[in-house]
């Protein structure tokens, strides 16, 4: 790690980044509507597209051990302690700005075609360009509190756009499941930025500035340390969807598809691995959660890697394996090669929001189909659909040169290499690769070859999509290629990618094993891979009734079990959902009614039951009021007599 040097930017151009997208969402939502859905759509794409042009322009100025900043205001001061709106662009959050505004842009443009006939395409935009502005604050905040306010911002517009058609009530439940599931996560989040600002006052330093942060870190001691990483990995599992918070991200779904190749390629779910990798300096000192962050990242990607191998719903499949491939960043982070978690977020990226996008076309020509049971065949019909989805599947199996082969390569590399790593993380990861490669050529097979298996009438309206679908596609698919070119390994033509962040992640990842060793490793990854998709051949291209066969195996239980998600979610509904919503009625039914409004509606019958009795004698009636005058008098007067 080395101190970087600190630069500035002519016309404070690093606000405007996130600012264009904050515009665009605002001008759509005050005058979208009379401006019409073309203009719309087209006013937030080019919002995204300057973004994306002032972040290429950062990049292009930025060395990689230099920093940008752009102080905006003084936000909180008070005593000691003083945050401020502040934003700062170093290696780091350049990657992560080309990686949000880009694919962002690509499926912004796209956007405008698929979401062409639906009659609230402007409140998409509006969702869509705030989406964009608040995962820039994430990234671009210099500091943790402005990084929490994009945190919490991506949450509330993945709420807003997972339940964009909130009408159904399957797709507002999903909406509601996303938040809540988030909500937990965010508590544990929140509950470690409160105890690392308490555990730095005690040693008289008040700051949550990130480079303020990383020079005195090393005062706390080692036991909080520990306490902070773990309670930041809880917000992490949650925006990332890690065991146990991962149930929310297949049902999120329910959104429209360009919003899930959004939240699954360029936004929300890389929150977590960007969170830990910024901290990394604090993490690097908590050498138990690092190793149990590298376990839950193993055993969430082979975990969600065995459910994807079942399910028929095409983009159902696409999200368990982003589940998986955020397993793998996690278990690379866990093992402290967080340039090679960044880089398979990096190529991520370009392949899986080339596979989201391209569902979207599928199910765009089937007439709103998911079930790739019902598919087939359409390989004839979606030439430009269908080449971009076979580089994008061969990218994220890993097959030899593309994007996926490098970046998960590095990372099962590092798994067995690294200070933190073992032979066994690198076997769960090993396993892992084989089932990624079985069900997305399993996904190629039953949805683009074969005979079609739709009714009549989608073979009628079978379709390539318009060029404002599928041109996004191609170039996302060159991605899936070549992005890959930029980490590749010393025995090739050496990684600039690692030279890149160099100066944030330091230069000491991994230990100093023979190239044999390495070129070993690879050479069994290729080969579990190539079972994975020879399998997949047999069993979904050659022979239609071997699936069946498969699926009988056991009696049917490994594959009802796969199928129906390990019932997690029937678990958490029996042992979580059902005994809170229990209580809540309990205390709906007996408490509130009984306890609550009782002593309340008590306290208001005690003082009208009084008042009701001195209410007699406030007749109004002057004759009763000299008479009770007059009484009072005599008494009072005998009184006095008697006593003297």
């Amino acid at each position: 790690m080395v101190a970087l040097t600190q630069l500035t930017l002519p016309c404070d151009l690093l606000r405007w980044i996130p600012l264009l997208p904050l515009a665009g969402s605002a001008i759509n939502l005050f005058f979208g509507g009379r401006m019409g859905k073309t203009a719309a759509g087209l006013l937030a794409s080019s919002a995204v597209a300057a973004s994306f042009a002032i972040a290429l322009w950062v990049f292009y100025l930025l060395p990689n051990n230099g920093i940008f900043r752009d102080l905006v205001y003084t936000w909180i001061e008070s005593g000691s302690f003083k945050v401020n709106f502040a934003l700062q662009a170093d290696a780091l959050t350049a990657v992560m700005l080309l990686v949000v505004t880009g694919i962002g842009f690509l499926i912004h443009l796209y956007s405008l075609g698929y979401m062409e006939h639906d009659t609230d395409m402007v409140r998409f935009f509006v969702y869509l360009n705030l989406f964009l502005f608040f995962m820039l604050l994430l990234v671009m905040g210099d500091n943790l509190l402005l990084l929490f306010v994009g945190w919490e911002g991506v949450g509330l517009c993945s709420y807003l756009l997972i339940g964009f058609w909130y009408r159904d009530q399957n797709n507002a439940i999903a909406g509601n499941k996303a938040f809540i599931v988030n909500r937990i996560g965010d508590f544990g989040f929140v509950l470690g930025i409160f105890l690392l600002v308490a555990e730095l006052a005690r040693q008289g330093v008040w700051t949550l500035d990130f480079v303020e942060l990383e020079k005195h870190v090393k005062l706390l001691s080692p036991i909080a340390i520990g306490a902070i990483t773990l309670l930041l990995f809880v917000g992490a599992t949650g925006k990332s969807a890690q065991i146990p918070l991962f149930v929310w991200l297949p049902d999120a779904m329910a959104g429209p598809t360009p919003v899930s190749a959004l939240i699954h390629a360029a936004t929300m779910v890389t929150a977590g691995v960007y969170m830990t990798a910024r901290l990394h300096f604090l993490f690097e000192l908590a050498p138990g959660t690092l190793h149990l962050i590298a376990w839950v990242g193993a055993a969430t990607a082979i975990f969600a890697a065995t459910i994807a191998l079942t399910q028929t719903d095409i983009k159902r499949v696409l999200a368990y394996s982003t589940v998986s491939q955020l397993g793998y960043m996690f278990l690379a982070v866990g093992v402290g090669a967080f340039s090679a978690a960044v880089f398979h977020l990096f190529t991520h990226a370009f392949f899986k929001a080339c596979l989201f996008l391209g569902s979207g076309s599928v199910i765009h020509a089937m007439g709103g189909e998911q079930d790739m049971r019902k598919m087939g065949g359409l390989k004839e019909h979606m030439p430009r659909t269908y080449w971009t989805y076979v580089v994008a599947t061969l990218a994220i199996a890993g097959a030899p040169f593309t994007a996926g082969f490098f970046s998960k390569d590095l990372i099962l590399w590092q798994a067995y290499s690294s200070a933190h790593g073992s032979g066994w993380l690198w076997v769960v990861g090993w396993l892992t690769a084989g089932l990624t490669a079985f069900y997305m050529f399993r996904q190629l097979f039953m949805v683009f070859h074969g005979t079609c298996r739709a009714d009549a009438k989608t073979k009628a309206h079978l379709h390539e999509s318009p060029e404002v679908m599928t041109e996004p596609l191609i170039i996302l698919a060159i991605g899936s290629i070549f992005t890959g070119w930029l980490g590749a390994p010393e025995y090739l033509w050496g990684s600039r990618w690692d030279k890149w962040l160099a100066p944030i992640f330091g230069a000491h990842e991994g230990a100093h094993h023979s190239v044999q060793l390495e070129l070993g490793l690879m050479c069994l990854t290729l080969a579990i891979i190539a079972v994975g998709v020879l399998l997949a051949y047999r069993f979904y291209y050659k022979s239609s009734t071997a699936p069946d066969s498969l699926a009988a195996l056991a009696g049917g239980a490994p594959y009802r079990l796969s199928f129906n998600k390990y019932y997690i979610d029937e678990l958490y509904d029996f042992f979580i959902v059902q005994p809170f919503t229990a209580i809540s009625s309990f205390f709906a039914r007996f408490f509130d009614p009984w306890i609550i409004d009782g002593i309340v509606n008590g306290v208001g019958a005690s003082a009208r039951g009084l008042s009701s009795v001195w209410r007699g004698v406030q007749t109004g009636n002057v004759q009763h009021y000299l008479a009770a005058f007059l009484i009072a008098t005599l008494a009072l007067l005998a009184y006095f007599l008697r006593q003297q």
